[in-house]
């Protein structure tokens, strides 16, 4: 995962700034500066190596100001045969997705969803809250609902409660499980706090079940948005935000 940006490292050159803020790249920044496009302050800017205070400076392109924001958070519908990955020499990712949909370059998901798997993405460009998203400290539930090949009983439901121990030795943490649909392909959400690899699909499979279809419907307190069509994305909220690092509250010992 990339790093944060260091606090503080400010003035920064402009076109730097311009690149990081648009869809422009540094030398395409650099072309609108030296062509007396870009004013900083009400003057005209004079280089690309203009140095400028982003969070102060008043930056304006072509008559339009430009608003800064250090780092910036979306909301995808990720769609399956979309890899969760920054870049990939020769299948799309969800990255091209919402670069494509007007996301700034820069970003990458915050965590990962198998190649099939749909639903509830995260990308951004900010480390420190990728880290708390994942991190299993942190508490925060993901929501999936799993289409599977056979019954869910009981057992299962407790065998999870207590945190499977996958085939190969790995054990998961305790999560969450019940059947929203019954049938010839029943409909089970499972709710875990960390993300292993395949890990849901790994769990049916010590029960004895397989998953057919999974989707992320819920991070946090975030639920995917209905009117999101798969592969559209948008910014989160400062609230939407907030509600992503919503942690899962503890039963007090006294709850039944």
């Amino acid at each position: 995962m990339p790093k944060t940006a260091e606090k503080g490292r400010t003035p920064q050159r402009l076109d730097k700034i311009l690149a990081s803020q648009t869809d422009l790249s540094r030398s395409q920044a650099a072309a609108l500066i030296r062509t007396g496009r870009v004013l900083v302050d009400g003057k005209r800017a004079r280089s690309a190596d203009q140095k400028a205070d982003p969070d102060r400076a008043e930056i304006v392109i072509d008559g339009q100001p430009l608003r800064y924001e250090k780092y910036v958070y979306y909301m995808l519908n990720k769609p399956a045969g979309v890899l969760s990955a920054s870049r990939d020499p020769d299948r799309p990712t969800v990255v091209d997705l919402v670069e494509a949909g007007g996301g700034r370059k820069g970003l990458f998901p915050v965590g990962r969803l198998d190649r099939d798997t749909t639903g509830l993405l995260l990308l951004t460009d900010d480390g420190d809250f990728a880290h708390r998203v994942i991190s299993p400290k942190s508490g925060i539930e993901k929501i999936y609902h799993a289409r599977l090949d056979g019954r869910v009983t009981p057992d299962m439901i407790q065998r999870f409660a207590e945190g499977v121990t996958l085939a190969d030795g790995t054990p998961c943490l305790p999560a969450g499980l019940r059947l929203l649909e019954e049938g010839d392909a029943p409909l089970a959400e499972v709710a875990v706090q960390e993300g292993k690899y395949h890990q849901i699909k790994r769990m049916f499979g010590v029960v004895g079940l397989g998953v057919t279809a999974l989707q992320r419907i819920r991070i946090g307190g975030l639920v995917l948005d209905k009117g999101l069509v798969e592969g559209a994305c948008r910014p989160l909220t400062q609230a939407e935000k907030g509600l992503v690092l919503r942690a899962k509250q503890a039963k007090p010992k006294n709850a039944e």
